[in-house]
């Protein structure tokens, strides 16, 4: 078995198959969010196609025969050896932001990769335990913003049974007989296995990330309960939320619980201010976020590498039109602009800035540039640093895809939006209207 460590040149090796779990809100396990994995259950946006996959049928696992599993064991062994795996194209090829995933597991337990490639054998098996959890316990979700779906977001899943949209005879997920099987699982067996965790002490870093975490009853619960058994000092506590609420079941995220956390970051999700933020994410009252946020950082520690808030900004097509607000936004709060931008997974992903032409998208950010570039900073160096590699990697759909799957892309895409418009009665172009070109390319579409 080759073994070769990061410090001896391992450029893909990651720390997150022998730390870190992650479950979907439909139970269906992967390496990470941003792994690029063919589904065992229910096919994501971000999959990879396997023409082999079992989609019809549901395959629940526990965290005990996922962990060293013969998939986890051969995962382990390619990431020892150096190679490049395609579950991890996301980081590889930065396809969703210049920040890589990978980066934060291997700074986070950089102390222990060591102990990774010691406590590993031939075959890939691990006696290291799961310590760091991303488990998404429901699509539970206020908002139901553009670049999302009805898998993260209950709110989509309403509206699209509402409108006989999400084909859920197929997408068997959403089927009343599947997911009373999925809830049964989750009540039985997901809630279980983390609460163990939570009662050995052995978690040290959490992830809330949703639907929105805030609204689920088992965050406020088991937080509640680190500081009970008092470990709260040994936890980096992750949070990405849409920052609408911050109190829940009687509670106030900061002044009953983050208050006491030592290491926390959250990652506020705001894609574009006022009109246009409200238009991306569907559900966001722009002046009640704002008030939460400045709430928010009164617990920031400015000197801290934890205690610390970031805007999460994922540039989607119409916030190409609200990116100077947001620079100004970070600077005003004065806190970090984090940056990715939505993928073109797929021809039809209209709300990706790479479903306009290079040249269109090139020019608004060129704009961008030159009106904030006095606004360079600390806070603001992945922001520009992301706008340069989507100019850098010409990955716009007119040169991904051939011409005939580029044009019947463009009109499904166009298509899903005017619906979305029509029934959420608002409208794309209001946005769009403010470059003559950008209007002028979608009408001719």
């Amino acid at each position: 078995m080759i073994k070769i460590k990061p410090l001896e040149g391992n450029k893909t090796f990651c720390m997150a198959p022998w730390t870190h779990t992650y479950l979907s809100p439909q139970m269906e396990r992967r390496l990470c969010c941003a792994s690029r994995e063919s589904a065992k259950n229910f096919k994501q946006y971000i999959d990879t196609y396997d023409p082999e996959g079992n989609n019809d049928k549901v395959n629940l696992t526990t965290l005990n025969e996922h962990w060293n599993s013969e998939y986890m064991r051969s995962v382990r062994v390619k990431l020892m050896a150096g190679k490049e795996i395609p579950q991890c194209a996301v980081c590889n090829h930065k396809l969703l932001g210049e920040a890589v995933y990978r980066k934060h597991f291997n700074w986070l337990y950089k102390d222990k990769i060591d102990e990774a490639f010691e406590s590993t054998t031939e075959d890939g098996y691990t006696t290291m335990p799961v310590q760091s959890f991303d488990y998404r316990f429901s699509n539970l979700c206020n908002f139901s913003c553009r670049m999302c779906g009805d898998m993260l977001s209950s709110t989509w899943e309403a509206e699209n049974k509402k409108y006989g949209q999400g084909d859920y005879e197929h997408r068997i997920w959403g089927r009343k007989d599947i997911k009373e099987q999925l809830e049964k699982f989750h009540d039985q067996q997901i809630v279980k296995e983390f609460t163990k965790a939570v009662e050995e002490k052995r978690i040290t870093e959490l992830y809330w990330c949703g639907g929105e975490p805030l609204m689920w009853k088992i965050h406020w619960e088991a937080m509640s309960r680190i500081l009970e058994l008092g470990y709260a000092d040994k936890v980096l506590a992750r949070y990405n939320s849409n920052m609408s609420r911050i109190n829940f079941y009687g509670k106030n995220l900061f002044d009953d619980i983050l208050k006491y956390y030592p290491k926390f970051q959250i990652c506020a999700s705001i894609d574009g201010t006022k009109e246009i933020g409200e238009y991306i994410r569907t559900g966001l009252k722009y002046n009640e976020w704002l008030n939460n946020m400045k709430y928010a950082i009164k617990f920031v520690d400015k000197n801290h590498d934890y205690k610390r808030i970031q805007l999460d900004l994922t540039i989607t097509l119409p916030g190409l039109f609200d990116l100077e607000n947001m620079v100004l936004l970070s600077n005003e709060l004065g806190i970090e602009l984090l940056t990715k931008q939505v993928f073109n997974f797929s021809n039809d992903i209209a709300m990706a800035p790479l479903f306009m032409p290079y040249d269109l998208m090139n020019e608004i950010i060129n704009e961008v540039k030159e009106k904030t570039n006095k606004y360079k900073s600390k806070n603001t160096a992945k922001f520009f640093r992301q706008l340069d590699e989507m100019q850098k990697q010409k990955r716009n759909n007119e040169f991904v895809y051939s011409e005939k799957e580029y044009a019947e892309g463009q009109k499904k895409g166009k298509r899903q939006i005017e619906f979305l418009d029509k029934i959420r009665g608002t409208d794309i172009k209001k946005i769009l209207g403010k470059n003559k070109k950008v209007l002028e390319w979608w009408n001719d579409i």
